[in-house]
C-alpha cells in the first residue's frame, strides 16, 4: 500500500505574506524554490570571503555596466524567488525598487558553495535554466573551480566548462569582464 502525501506549495506573494507575519525570524535564511520554503545553509567563513572578493571585484570591473546584487531575490516565477550569493543586473535608475529582478534582467548569476555544491548543481542551476538565465557561474570552494553555465536550452545547459586556477574567467554576458580565478578562490 503506497501512502499518498500532500504537499502545499506556496507562491511568491504567500512567502512574503508569511514573512510580514512574522513565520520566519528575522535572521532565518530561506529561500522559496518551486513553492517550496528551503532553509539555507549558514554562512562559512570561507563562503563569506569568497562572496566578498566577488562583490569588490564585480564593482569594479562591471561598472556602470551592471548592477552588482549580493544575496537578494530574484524572483524566478510565481513560485521561486532563489537569493542567488551574486547576480549582475540590467543597470535600472531604481535600482528594482519596485520590484525584485526578473530573469530578463539577470546578465549572470554566481552561486558559491561549499557545503552546497550539489543542491546548487542539482537544483538551482536547472532552475536558472529553465528560467533561461544566460549565465550562470558556480564557484566551488571544495574543488577549488569554477564551473561555467552558458547557452541554456529546454532547461538545460548547452555549454558547460570548468575554470581553474591559472586559466581565464570571462564572463560572456558583460564584454570584456575577464578575472583571474585565484581572485575569487583566494
Amino acid at each position: 500500500m503506497s501512502v499518498q502525501i500532500a504537499r502545499r506549495h506556496f507562491n511568491v506573494a504567500e512567502f512574503y505574506k508569511m514573512a510580514a507575519a512574522g513565520v520566519f525570524a528575522e535572521d532565518d535564511r530561506v529561500e522559496l524554490i518551486e513553492g517550496e520554503i528551503i532553509e539555507m545553509n549558514p554562512i562559512g567563513s570561507r563562503h563569506a570571503a569568497c562572496v566578498g572578493r566577488l562583490t569588490k571585484l564585480l564593482e569594479r570591473l562591471a561598472g556602470d555596466r551592471a548592477i552588482v546584487w549580493v544575496q537578494n531575490p530574484v524572483q524566478i516565477n510565481d513560485y521561486s524567488e532563489p537569493l542567488p550569493d551574486v547576480a549582475l543586473l540590467q543597470p535600472r535608475e531604481d535600482f528594482y525598487a519596485q520590484a525584485n529582478p526578473q530573469p530578463a534582467d539577470v546578465l549572470l548569476i554566481i552561486e558559491v558553495a561549499d557545503s552546497s555544491v550539489e543542491y546548487d548543481q542539482d537544483i538551482k542551476i536547472p532552475l536558472y535554466a529553465q528560467a533561461n538565465i544566460p549565465e550562470v557561474w558556480l564557484v566551488n570552494l571544495p574543488q577549488e573551480a569554477i564551473e561555467i553555465y552558458t547557452q541554456p536550452h529546454e532547461g538545460e545547459y548547452v555549454d558547460i566548462s570548468l575554470v581553474k586556477r591559472g586559466e581565464a574567467l570571462a564572463a560572456k554576458a558583460i564584454p570584456n569582464l575577464t578575472i583571474d580565478p585565484a581572485a575569487v578562490l583566494g
